[in-house]
């Protein structure tokens, strides 16, 4: 009787795992990029650096800021810097085939900006896609949050976020810490991939401040290497999810130094301080997903710790 369950069991697992009505994110199925070509500063060498951007198939040549082209809801952690005069382009999400399929390589990379007896300067950067824009150049690498609008208007109800993964993960038990501003610095216990669909219910007072109740959280983490996974589904639950089997602290609210940003009504990039739980039944406001090599804080990361991820999709 006990193997005649699990059989049923595992019968419906199987069926729902294709019964969900799947709503593809725009662009989301990897095949076309945006190629930017940007000349670093001559005090820094002066090369030639190419990086990608999710959106329609077109080439931008020069030291220009980037804003999301053809409707692709879609930003990356590749980013055009331009800190005291010195342009410098940092690239860790790039286009790849595998097995024959494009899809989007997100790889943790030690970007180094050195000059002789000047400047010797060393910032982890994680592969990166989220929903939501980038405000280029990057000036600076403090409050790096400050620079990413995140998340985008939606009204639905998805049960999960479904897509294609590979994960490449180093055989370390180590990450480093290095912000540009001080010496890198070897850390103890062992990164992660993650991937996160957060809904919120926002709303802004009168002097511009967002504040967000959480509707929905699916979010989850990758720490062993993997071949590749087709149709993977990430639960979305809804409501208090913290007495809820499975629930993690990083599943937890962003408030404070953790939350991020958004554009108020006035134009300003401000923290969206999640302060609440919503009800099970809430219609969210907004959707939030990030997909990403790494886990930790930023400019925290394990070099070469890569997540390959492909056809992105909420699922009904």
């Amino acid at each position: 009787m006990k193997h005649i369950l699990m059989l049923i069991m595992a019968g419906g697992l199987f069926l729902n795992s294709f019964a969900l009505r799947l709503e593809p994110i725009k662009f989301g199925n990897m095949d076309q990029w945006v190629t930017r070509n940007i000349t670093e500063s001559k005090v820094i060498g002066g090369k030639s650096k190419t990086l990608y951007e999710i959106g329609p198939t077109q080439t931008v040549n020069g030291n220009v800021a980037y804003s999301n082209k053809g409707g692709s809801p879609w930003a990356t952690s590749n980013v055009y810097a331009k800190v005291s005069g010195v342009v410098k382009g940092s690239c860790g999400v790039s286009p790849v085939v595998v097995n024959g399929n494009k899809m989007a390589k997100l790889q943790a990379v030690m970007e180094e900006v050195k000059v002789l007896k000047l400047l010797n300067m060393d910032v982890m950067a994680a592969g990166t896609i989220f929903l939501g824009r980038i405000n280029e150049p990057i000036t600076s690498t403090k409050s790096p949050f400050s620079n990413m609008e995140m998340g985008i208007p939606y009204t639905k109800r998805p049960v999960a976020l479904v897509y294609d993964y590979k994960v490449e993960m180093p055989n370390v038990n180590t990450r480093v810490r290095a912000t540009g501003l001080s010496p890198k610095k070897t850390l103890q216990g062992r990164d992660n991939a993650e991937v996160y669909v957060l809904l919120q219910k926002r709303w802004e007072d009168a002097n511009g401040n967002i504040y967000a109740h959480r509707v929905g959280t699916g979010r989850e983490r990758f720490n062993k290497t993997s071949g590749l996974v087709k149709g993977h589904q990430l639960p979305i639950k809804y409501g208090d999810i913290t007495k809820k089997p499975g629930f993690k602290p990083y599943m937890g609210l962003l408030s404070g130094a953790k939350a991020y940003y958004a554009r108020n009504s006035k134009g300003k990039l401000v923290p969206v301080q999640e302060v609440g739980w919503a009800d099970e039944n809430e219609t969210p406001t907004h959707v939030l997903v990030m997909l990403s090599s790494s886990c930790g804080e930023p400019f925290v990361g394990t070099e070469g710790l890569t997540l390959y991820v492909d056809n992105i999709a909420f699922g009904f």
